[in-house]
């Protein structure tokens, strides 16, 4: 090869390795950019309006100023918390036998195929399956149906996401503990879970902060409540659904407090995935990665 030919093809690859790293850095801030000007619009439309009465009180009656979303924000982490203690156990089962049980079999292939249609299933159609199944059942809106059609909207994503992080676990690792005698099953519990712990807790996070801002299912179950509600066997407040009223509604003390509502759900979830973060970047949860 030349000398002329070396130094041109030298050229070449600087400038494709430029290109290619400017469209690099370009997808970036086009998946940044929009984030950062959605939470900044949040904070400026909304932040005026965060208050102590925001955080303590309930809504005001139609027509007058003030009150709050304490009991939304309440609801909200009722119907979210009975949702996870759903979603995450089955969800993580589910990724378990697909990754360590069930692996080839025509059951796992189901199981597979079902939670990849279950999270292109759009969110109305969750909530008025739970309605069919649960709300008519029972003869009236609850949290619990709210929680049931937000727990099935995890089940899919945190099953997926486990079984993917169960399989990047080395098979070394497997076959060292059953080489030592450690049962098949308490090596999957003790040794290949905790080893894959990080992504596993990843996809369960993602699939939280994907109900947590979800209206349709609780419009068909939860139903929404004005006052102090912690039965979850009756229609109960969330954020989501306050947000919505808020945002429907003609009062613009109400328009300013639905735009508060949103700044806070948007904090709550980057709060909880950021703390997750941190916990699992400090070595707590990180198992054997």
């Amino acid at each position: 090869m030349s000398r002329e030919t070396y130094k041109i093809r030298s050229q070449m690859r600087t400038v494709a390795d430029g290109v290619v790293t400017g469209l690099a850095i370009l997808a970036t801030v086009i998946v940044v950019v929009p984030l950062i000007a959605i939470f900044a619009y949040l904070i400026y439309k909304g932040a005026s309006s965060l208050n102590v009465a925001f955080f303590t009180k309930v809504p005001a009656p139609v027509g007058e100023t003030g009150g709050g979303m304490a009991n939304a924000i309440l609801g909200s982490a009722m119907v979210l918390a009975l949702a996870s203690a759903i979603g995450v156990p089955i969800g993580i089962g589910g990724g378990i036998f697909l990754a360590e049980f069930g692996r080839g079999t025509k059951l796992a292939a189901a199981i597979r195929f079902t939670a990849d249609v279950l999270n292109g299933v759009p969110s109305i159609v969750m909530g008025l399956a739970a309605y069919s199944l649960i709300v008519v059942p029972m003869g009236h809106f609850s949290g619990y149906a709210g929680g049931v059609a937000l727990g099935f909207m995890m089940i899919p994503t945190v099953c997926r996401t486990s079984e993917e992080m169960l399989l990047m676990v080395p098979h070394a690792i497997r076959e060292a503990a059953l080489g030592l005698g450690v049962p098949n099953w308490r090596s999957v519990l003790s040794i290949t879970v905790k080893t894959a712990s990080p992504g596993i807790i990843t996809g369960c996070m993602l699939a939280f902060a994907r109900v947590a801002g979800e209206t349709a299912p609780l419009v068909f179950t939860a139903l929404g409540n004005q006052f102090w509600s912690t039965d979850l066997n009756q229609p109960i407040a969330a954020l989501p659904l306050q947000i919505y009223v808020y945002a429907l509604s003609p009062y613009d003390d109400w328009h300013r407090l639905a735009w508060a509502g949103s700044l806070v759900l948007i904090i709550l979830i980057v709060f909880a995935v950021s703390l997750v973060r941190f916990v699992t970047s400090r070595g707590v949860l990180k198992g054997a990665s």
